[in-house]
């Protein structure tokens, strides 16, 4: 594959998932558009490493960083979700007016 189409791919990812991210109201859906989001800016970070030429150590740092960032995200995510279910019963974001501690 070449380096255009790994970024067009990594768009299509990141546009999907602003979508997603934009026009759900489930807390679940909203996090998988930003997983989606994440998802693309890794493979756009991956092809820039591996089509460089230098293979550049970077490229792998910045993919592990991200995921790493991806999985503190989503048990964030999902604890928060979570409390706010048992506190509101709610699991669309429409059904939350106003967030107390």
């Amino acid at each position: 594959m070449t380096l255009v189409t790994l970024l067009l791919l990594a768009a299509a990812l990141i546009g999907i998932g602003f979508y997603g991210a934009l026009s759900q109201q489930s807390f679940v859906m909203l996090m998988m558009g930003l997983e989606l989001i994440l998802n693309g800016v890794m493979l756009a970070a991956v092809a820039f490493w591996a089509l460089s030429g230098a293979g550049a150590p970077e490229g792998q740092l910045l993919t592990i960083v991200v995921m790493a960032v991806m999985a503190i995200e989503m048990a964030m995510g999902f604890a928060l979700v979570v409390a706010v279910f048992r506190t509101n019963q709610a699991d669309v974001t429409e059904g939350i007016t106003e967030l107390k501690h």
